[in-house]
């Protein structure tokens, strides 16, 4: 079952990436903001075929970063259609690049269940310490990566990798959603523990 869950997502994704790969909104910022989700995607291929298969549920986790970036990466994150919910919640800037930050923390479940449940390398208090660490640093050198980005490339390309959007606090509120989308998967990943899970 989770095999053919795990190839059915990355058949969504792969029909997202073909979509997005057709006349986006700016060709250069489509290839630095795909590029990462290439390679995490990849990596997960190279683990479903080194025989680490994640459960169903942490598969639809990990697959809501790359379908969700590689829409964002089409039209740019600030002119991704998303007024609907903007407006509902009465948010001045668009806030489909805070929801995208808070998928990347969901990559903490398919740490903690690798570590705790396939491989049984730690405990599982140690293991949800690990994997949060990990959340945040992976934030801390992503909004690094996009700062050197946008200073060396400058022009509209620079600001739309950036996607500030006239916030100067940008990168620590993306950096803290990160965090907090890894606290929820490791939470939903404690409700599993108590009521579901034998181990």
């Amino acid at each position: 079952m989770n095999k053919t869950f795990a190839k059915a997502l990355l058949g969504i994704y792969s029909l997202v990436f073909i979509w997005g790969a057709i006349a986006p909104y700016d060709r250069a910022v489509w290839w630095v903001e795909n590029i990462p989700i290439i390679l995490i995607v990849l990596f997960l291929v190279f683990l479903y075929k080194k025989g680490i298969v994640f459960s169903s549920l942490a598969y639809v986790f990990m697959a809501v970063l790359p379908i969700w970036h590689t829409i964002g990466g089409h039209y740019t994150f600030e002119r991704v259609p998303f007024d609907w919910f903007n407006h509902m919640f009465s948010f001045e800037r668009n806030m489909y690049d805070r929801i995208g930050h808070f998928s990347v923390g969901f990559f903490a479940y398919g740490i903690v269940e690798y570590l705790y449940l396939l491989k049984n390398k730690m405990s599982f208090g140690l293991a949800c310490v690990f994997a949060f660490c990990v959340i945040g640093t992976v934030a801390g050198i992503y909004e690094i990566i996009e700062w050197i980005y946008a200073a060396k490339e400058g022009g509209s390309a620079g600001i739309a990798f950036l996607g500030s959007q006239g916030d100067v606090w940008d990168a620590q509120k993306d950096m803290a959603l990160d965090m907090l989308g890894g606290v929820f998967s490791l939470a939903v990943f404690s409700i599993q523990k108590v009521f579901f899970l034998k181990k």
